[in-house]
Parts: C-alpha cells; sequence; structure tokens
C-alpha cells in the first residue's frame, strides 16, 4: 500500500473513532445532565446514525486502496439507512409527545434532533461536513457522500 493509501486509512480511523467518541460523548452528557424522555427520543436517532457512520468508516478503512464494499456489508449499510430513517420519525414523534418541561430543554432537544438530520444528510444524501474554512464554497458543490457512492458501487456489477 502507497503513502496515498495510508493517509486514507489514517484518516477514515480518525473519522471512525471520532464518530464513536462522539457518541459516547453525547451519551454521558445525557446521562449528566439527568436527560428527560423528550431529549432521549431526539438523542437516539442520532445516536444510531453516528454509530453507524463511525462503523462504516473503520469498516472502509479495510477496502484501501481500491476494493468495493460486498453485497453483506451493503445489505447492512442500506438496513441502517433505512432504521435511520424510521428512527427519526419515531425521535421526533417521542420529543413532541414528551416535550420537554422548559424552554432550554426543550430547545436542546430540538437541537439534537435536528443535528440527527442533518448528519443522516450528511451520510446518505449530499456531503455537509467540511473543513471550515473550505464549507462556504465546498458545500455547494453537492458532493455525493462516501457512503452513499460506496453503496451505488456495491449495487453495480
Amino acid at each position: 500500500m502507497g503513502r496515498g493509501g495510508r493517509a486514507l486509512r489514517r484518516q477514515y480511523l480518525r473519522l471512525g473513532t471520532g464518530e464513536l467518541t462522539a457518541a459516547a460523548v453525547f451519551v454521558a452528557a445525557a446521562v449528566l445532565l439527568d436527560a428527560g424522555p423528550g431529549l432521549w427520543a431526539a438523542l437516539v436517532p442520532l445516536l444510531m446514525i453516528i454509530i453507524h457512520g463511525g462503523v462504516y468508516w473503520l469498516t472502509a478503512r479495510r477496502r484501501i486502496p481500491a476494493g468495493r464494499m460486498g453485497p453483506g456489508e451493503a445489505r447492512l449499510h442500506r438496513a441502517g439507512r433505512g432504521a435511520a430513517v424510521v428512527l427519526l420519525v419515531a425521535g421526533l414523534a417521542g420529543m413532541l409527545a414528551w416535550w420537554p418541561p422548559t424552554t432550554g430543554a426543550a430547545l436542546l432537544a430540538l437541537a439534537v434532533w435536528l443535528f440527527g438530520v442533518v448528519e443522516y444528510l450528511n451520510y446518505h444524501v449530499v456531503r455537509l461536513a467540511y473543513p471550515p474554512a473550505q464549507w462556504p464554497v465546498a458545500v455547494r458543490g453537492w458532493r455525493t457522500p462516501r457512503l452513499a457512492r460506496d453503496l451505488r458501487a456495491a449495487t453495480r456489477p
């Protein structure tokens, strides 16, 4: 494997462990805040999406430099994509059913749920994550996320 492959493997490792670390931090924060059911309803879809993303990046490392996602892995990622939509809808319903009692808690729950939507879009619809200095220009490119491209490639003969 060349230098480029090793650098990409390191980048995927950082992305994967970063997502899993973020999930752990969100859970710890919710526990420390003694989050109510409305916040947990908003948080669970976000957790699922970022854990799925972390697992994707870590498993994608083994395909570098030029491997393709296998059909079994592709099925699992498609199932994760579908589960994320179901969880986002259920999370919104749960958040509304157990609306947090204070304005601050309600705004936090809504922000967490919206962050889950943004993460879903970032992994499955359009790439939204770029370095801050590049973001205003790069996001206008409406690039297809790496996971979506890998899933597409896995279905081609």
